[in-house]
């Protein structure tokens, strides 16, 4: 697997994951109608730095990474992750997690702060608690769960 910065024409590779992944109503914010329009506008937005992750140059995931907040929070980083479904379980989250660990590092945050990891979201919490990231906080039935209803989503924590 290559984890490499992606370029304007990875995001047809990049929608289509991630389209998959807001399909389900189950990890992510994004309404299944987010437009490709919308979704461009997120991953390659002028605060972010995207990376994908590639087998035999076919797109198996990416991330983008960026400030938190702006100004005196901008020390602290955020970030997104999709993972095509054909791949998950295969380890390509955690390396996509380690490579954006390692990245903030370089880019000089001191810290990365995950917003809203959805409580039943069980791979995606114990993902991040195997490198080093701590429930912080937990926000009561923060998530409308497509099938489940409102259950809990956590901010997840760690210094770099």
């Amino acid at each position: 697997m290559n984890i490499r910065p992606a370029a304007a024409k990875d995001f047809p590779a990049i929608w289509k994951i991630f389209q998959s992944v807001i399909a389900g109503g189950d990890t992510y914010v994004n309404r299944a109608e987010t437009t490709e329009d919308e979704a461009r506008a997120k991953w390659f937005a002028a605060n972010a730095k995207t990376f994908v992750a590639e087998i035999d140059g076919r797109i198996i995931g990416s991330y983008l990474l960026r400030p938190n907040h702006i100004d005196r929070g901008s020390h602290v980083a955020n970030a997104s992750y999709i993972v095509d479904a054909n791949t998950r379980g295969a380890g390509v989250g955690k390396a996509l997690a380690l490579h954006s660990i390692a990245t903030a590092k370089e880019l000089g945050y001191l810290a990365m702060q995950f917003n809203f990891v959805v409580s039943t979201n069980v791979a995606a919490v114990n993902l991040w608690k195997s490198v080093g990231f701590e429930i912080i906080g937990t926000i009561p039935k923060g998530f409308n769960h497509a099938a489940l209803g409102y259950v809990d989503a956590h901010v997840m924590f760690r210094t770099l």
